[in-house]
């Protein structure tokens, strides 16, 4: 150690103060060695992660006057305390253990969180936290390097964005399943909680000041970030608990509205349609008596007839003759079941090409085959997945799709047409693992690359209305 940092670091009794690993780059503090242990502003503060190594999550308002202003924190807990205020009041406190930065030196506090947020000071820093070589004069302030709230603008919480443990529900009702494990999997490896929430177990309390989100009797806390994996057959009720979470301003990595258009495949081709970008002609009418004309503005036989909520395949039917797709349409008609007829594309020959997107860019490609005669190349129909190369055309137009979307993660599926690419299909739960396994890529990390940057950190988050 050098005799300069051997030197004693002089304090008076109001200081700035940071804590980086926090994601607190500025914070006045009061210096008190009347008392024992420091205490940070906290609130919404919530414990999570497994028992024998407990988190905590919180929030913070660095600004005095400035509810906006909001920073996400969270911590690994140290213990739990009771702590009697200066007024005499006792409570029950988490204790973390965060450095501390002030005056060129560093070193490791303990500090309880609390409400602090009728007070000026966000922080008091106790005598515990003071090391061997710090001087407090408290006839003085301001020391040290006085900082500024102007720390707190996006641009500059940007260039260090402490690497937080994040609390991530997963919205599913397959828990077994291998995206929704991978993703459980992937989270936790990187240090975060990730908890499966059975969709149709949650309940909502919709009012203006304190909208919230149950789940088997009990208010959800407080998410960074939700992976909705809602399944076709609940897809109303999915997008409904989606945009409560949406409504507390959780992030959603995709939003419902996303959701709810992709799912509609009339929807979704009008969607593609505005964006302009190519797909199969499509047609849709409702009334028997427009059979013949639907047929006729789509193209001569063999024809696609498509339910419009069909998934993996199911609900799609090619009819090789004109005759056979009139049988198919009647029988739709028959069910009173909503479908599509669709252009077929004989030259992709039972192949298409699933682009998976995210964040505006494709991550990877496969190419699936289909079985046998099947003209359906999904992998749940027993196709087959091989590593696929996109051309320039492509794989602009998968990110041109997931974006009209407004989709953070998107499976695109197109087929390769004379004229060029054709999408199929925008698929917003797109299953993980026929796309790991023919890439070889982390697509279930390359997720939470993008969580982690679009979370980390949370400085324009409005604060939660209280009731």
């Amino acid at each position: 150690m050098t005799e300069e940092q051997n030197d004693p670091i002089r304090l008076g009794w109001e200081e700035w103060l940071a804590l980086p690993d926090l994601g607190l780059p500025a914070i006045r503090a009061k210096i008190d060695t009347g008392a024992k242990t420091s205490a940070l502003h906290a609130f919404d503060i919530e414990q999570f992660g497994p028992a024998s190594k407990p988190k905590v999550r919180f929030g913070v308002h660095p600004v005095p006057g400035n509810r906006d202003l909001t920073i996400t924190c969270s911590a690994p807990v140290v213990d739990r305390r009771e702590v009697t205020s200066s007024n005499g009041e006792t409570e029950l406190r988490y204790v973390i253990e965060t450095p501390v930065s002030v005056g060129g030196k560093r070193w490791p506090i303990e500090v309880t969180l609390t409400d602090r947020g009728g007070m000026a000071n966000r922080m008091l820093l106790g005598r515990q936290a003071l090391t061997e070589d710090t001087l407090v004069q408290p006839s003085d302030r301001f020391l040290q390097e006085e900082l500024s709230y102007d720390l707190y603008t996006a641009r500059k919480l940007k260039t260090a964005v402490p690497a937080r443990s994040l609390r991530i529900c997963v919205l599913s009702r397959e828990p077994n399943s291998y995206s929704t494990k991978r993703l459980v999997i992937e989270g936790e490896t990187r240090g975060h909680t990730v908890e499966v929430i059975d969709t149709t177990r949650c309940y909502m309390a919709i009012n203006s000041k304190a909208p919230e989100v149950y789940y088997d009797g009990a208010r959800l806390p407080r998410f960074d970030a939700v992976i909705p994996r809602i399944g076709a057959s609940i897809t109303p009720y999915g997008t409904a608990i989606l945009r409560q979470f949406e409504t507390l301003g959780t992030y959603c990595v995709n939003g419902s509205e996303g959701i709810t258009a992709s799912r509609d495949k009339l929807h979704a081709h009008q969607v593609l349609a505005r964006h302009g970008i190519g797909m199969p002609v499509t047609a849709f009418a409702a009334s028997p008596k427009d059979t013949e004309n639907l047929m006729s503005l789509v193209s001569s036989a063999p024809l696609i007839v498509k339910l419009l909520e069909s998934t993996q395949g199911k609900g799609v039917v090619l009819a090789e003759t004109k005759k056979a797709a009139q049988s198919v349409i009647d029988a739709f008609r028959g069910l009173k079941a909503n479908f599509l007829v669709q252009q077929f594309v004989k030259e992709a020959a039972g192949e298409d090409i699933r682009c998976l997107v995210i964040a505006g860019k494709v991550v990877a490609a496969m190419k699936r085959t289909a079985a046998g005669d099947d003209f359906r190349s999904n992998l749940h129909r027993g196709g087959s997945a091989t590593l696929a190369k996109l051309s320039k055309e492509e794989r602009a137009a998968a990110v041109k799709a997931a974006k009209a979307f407004k989709l953070g993660i998107a499976g695109v599926d197109l087929l390769r047409g004379a004229e060029g690419p054709k999408l199929l299909e925008v698929n917003s739960s797109p299953g993980l693992e026929g796309i790991e396994k023919a890439t070889g890529k982390n697509i279930a990390g390359l997720l939470f690359d993008e969580i982690e940057t679009r979370v980390r950190p949370a400085p324009l988050r409005k604060s939660r209305a209280k009731a």
